[in-house]
């Protein structure tokens, strides 16, 4: 059986020696088995649980969250240094590097006014690390979110100057993807209806990034205030001694803006 005593006391490192012992040979069987591959649900839940303390303020559940999920970092640089490849130390010190490099602002002698031009300039180098020829929408993870992704997307293309000068021609642009969605509708034809649904949702996107908000967060919060007026039609209902499925369209339509009236948008 292991001692606690022989762990390090410093929490980084205890961490460390904690991972490197579970996946010993006097460690745990779940834990040797694990792998990159395996483990990629168990981060993505992590980095999730931890987007959903920090919007609800939440710290103390914030505190166990970013636990968890540098948990995962150290596990998988853990498998990462038994394949030779690299260590947790080797990653820090690369990110650390990065850092340095990519804030000639901060640590050299680069001018940077304002978060455009920190940007802008974070951008620039970055293409210039690759060689200078790669395009300014590398590197943004097909696994994101698609709203995320949609809105990285549009954010990157903003800094070298492919933007609307303003919110009015992302109205403009929305109504005419409206219209086009309406034609579409009469044609039934489905690949087409995705197709125009797409370029409408991408365009909401980028109204969002144009106002500061990001789409994510903004679509999340409509569905939990749909949620909660939802329930609170199900409760008033199940009070009468009514179901939503007997119940008739007009009724709920009252009974949705009833909920609408106890649980105002917050």
């Amino acid at each position: 059986m292991a001692s606690l005593n022989d762990l390090p006391e410093a929490p980084l490192e205890r961490l460390q020696a904690i991972v490197s012992l579970l996946r010993s040979p006097e460690g745990c069987p779940w834990d040797r088995e694990q792998t990159h591959e395996s483990l990629r649900a168990g981060l993505l839940e992590e980095a999730c649980e931890t987007i959903d303390a920090i919007t609800r303020a939440d710290d103390a559940n914030l505190r166990e969250e970013l636990g968890d999920l540098l948990l995962q970092v150290v596990f998988h640089a853990d498998l990462a240094g038994e394949r030779g490849a690299f260590t947790l130390d080797d990653a820090t010190r690369h990110v650390c590097e990065k850092l340095i490099r990519r804030h000639p602002h901060v640590f050299g002698d680069a001018k940077a006014g304002n978060t455009g031009d920190v940007l802008r300039q974070w951008e620039q180098i970055k293409r210039e690390e690759k060689g200078g020829e790669a395009s300014v929408l590398e590197g943004i993870p097909r696994a994101l979110p698609a709203l995320i992704r949609a809105q990285n997307v549009q954010k990157k293309a903003s800094r070298v100057g492919f933007d609307w000068p303003d919110t009015a021609g992302v109205i403009d642009k929305f109504r005419e993807e409206v219209a086009e969605l309406s034609v579409e509708l009469e044609s039934g034809d489905r690949h087409r209806l995705e197709h125009e649904i797409g370029d409408l949702l991408f365009t909401a996107v980028n109204m969002a990034r144009k106002l500061g908000i990001e789409s994510e967060l903004a679509l999340e919060n409509a569905t939990q205030r749909f949620i909660r007026r939802f329930q609170h039609m199900e409760q008033a209902l199940a009070a009468e001694g009514g179901k939503l499925e007997d119940t008739p369209p007009a009724e709920l339509d009252r009974l949705w803006n009833a909920a609408k009236e106890a649980l105002p948008d917050r």
